[in-house]
């Protein structure tokens, strides 16, 4: 369990945050892919939805805003509709877009993806277009972006510059930016673009090249772990730098400090579906954890789970505190090869312990119920859901099979306890399952102290083990209600006679 990550989490707050950058529309329009059009060699998108979501530095923005940052966007848009569009999404969303600049001799960056669907299922992309100008700000733009970034600094924890090359982030405006960041001990964050040419980002807090990027600006290709922290070094004393921060998708994340420290931070694998915005958020997780007074080894390892979290999504996507955390608690522990226990519910009862109480530490209340849980039918199924809507989780204690002997007999259980575990696990209402060696829960109970005690209605409360514990500290005794027609002794008899 990485406790520590999950402290830091609940320990983000609200900073203010002010993001620098080229500001994009991304628009998809989605539909299935469904034959081969007749005026041409071509597959034919027969679209039945139009999103639009905002990139580039917006995305950043957007991001940061899910995880409930206090964000200022400065950048600029076109004088056109698809500007006005960002301006009130951003608007929509909380963000403060009053640094957005208007300039009517360039058009908003508008990238339109068109993601098409094979037999209404499994959405790829299929073609980008791209609607922008590269060219830098004029020098009257510049200024004014520069007067209205400083006017910020005095309300803000933290500077993020997301540069994609389209002409906002000139050595001009950096060059101050960082400047008066310095002045007012603002670290200041950049997301690098693709060039040979880091000398604008001299004197950053940090930089955060991907592979590729990293290589171009240092003339290496970075193949190796080693060959990406040689790239790292070089950066970090090249600019001058707290700390080079290179990612390498699937390999995680590269950390030169300028402290001496040299750390991979490995990631886990992932379903990945589109890499779009993945660099955005670990910018904006990056910069959000630092915000909160983290130390650059947390904060990468946290960029980390998010960014495999947004690559499991399709297009530029946000990520919130409430994903982050349940990643966390499902990546649990693991077994010494690597790979997930079970369906990673299924803790030790210490484990277990831990990690309820990093759960009471976010106001979540605790359900416990317990039981053989031998052949699993649909009244199982209705009362473990009964027993889930009382709190806010549910864990269930799991009679060891030498207990479901002692209980119902030499011939049960029919299922090992591994299986049990698993198929319980496998129950969306279950978060947890722990299994209990004892006679009774008794114990378990006691160093769970769960919020709400559940056992079936055919139990009275003086009857329930544990009842007058949970109450003495203020918990309760639910009695959920038990179907008619569901027995797992007669469904054994059913089978036994065919």
């Amino acid at each position: 369990m990485s406790a520590d990550l999950i402290d830091l989490v609940q320990a983000l707050g609200q900073p203010h945050i002010t993001v620098v950058g080229d500001l994009m529309l991304d628009r998809y329009i989605w539909g299935d892919a469904a034959r081969i059009s007749q005026e041409a060699p071509v597959l034919l998108l027969q679209a039945d939805r139009r999103e639009e979501r905002l990139g580039g530095a917006s995305s950043v923005a957007t991001m940061l805003r899910a995880l409930g940052a206090r964000v200022a966007l400065a950048g600029v848009v076109g004088d056109d509709a698809d500007g006005r569009r960002v301006r009130d999404i951003l608007g929509e969303l909380g963000i403060d877009h009053e640094p957005v600049l208007v300039d009517p001799s360039r058009p908003t960056t508008v990238k339109e993806r068109y993601i098409g669907r094979a037999q209404s299922r499994h959405p790829q992309q299929m073609l980008r277009v791209d609607y922008e100008t590269r060219a830098a700000l004029s020098t009257a733009i510049e200024h004014e972006l520069s007067r209205i970034i400083t006017a910020l600094m005095g309300r803000t924890d933290i500077v993020l510059i997301s540069d994609y090359d389209k002409g906002v982030c000139t050595p001009g405006l950096l060059a101050e930016v960082i400047a008066r960041a310095h002045a007012h001990g603002l670290r200041v964050v950049a997301d690098p673009i693709r060039g040979h040419d880091y000398r604008k980002y001299h004197g950053c807090s940090a930089i955060t090249p991907n592979r590729l990027e990293a290589g171009l600006a240092t003339g290496r290709t970075l193949t190796s772990a080693t060959e990406a922290l040689t790239a790292g070094e070089h950066l970090q004393q090249q600019l001058d730098l707290e700390a080079a921060i290179i990612t390498l998708d699937k390999e995680g994340m590269a950390l030169c400090h300028e402290d001496g420290r040299r750390l991979l931070f490995p990631t886990r694998p992932r379903q990945v579906y589109d890499i779009t915005g993945a660099g955005d958020m670990v910018m904006a997780v990056l910069g959000m954890a630092l915000a909160a007074g983290a130390d650059y080894d947390p904060a990468i390892r946290l960029a980390n789970i998010a960014g495999g979290l947004e690559v499991e999504k399709v297009g530029v996507a946000t990520v919130t505190r409430e994903e982050i955390l349940h990643d966390l608690f499902l990546a649990g522990f693991e077994s010494q090869d690597g790979s997930p226990v079970g369906v990673e519910k299924i803790y030790d009862r210490q484990a277990l312990r831990e990690a309820l109480e990093q759960r009471r530490r976010m106001g979540q209340r605790i359900a416990f119920t317990n039981g053989c849980f031998d052949v699993l039918h649909a009244g199982h199924v209705q009362y473990l859901s009964e027993a889930r809507a009382q709190a806010d989780v549910l864990v269930v204690g799991l009679n060891s099979d030498a207990s479901v002997r002692s209980l119902k007999g030499k011939d049960r259980p029919v299922n090992p306890v591994d299986a049990r575990a698993l198929v319980l696990a496998g129950l969306a209402v279950v978060d947890y399952v722990t299994v209990f060696e004892e006679a009774t829960p008794l114990e378990l109970i006691h160093l769970l102290r769960p919020d709400v005690l559940v056992k079936g209605a055919d139990y009275h409360h003086d009857q329930v083990v544990g009842a007058h514990f949970v109450e003495s500290y203020g918990g309760r005794v639910h009695l959920a209600t038990l179907r008619d027609g569901f027995s797992t002794t007669r469904l054994l008899q059913r089978l036994g006679a065919a």
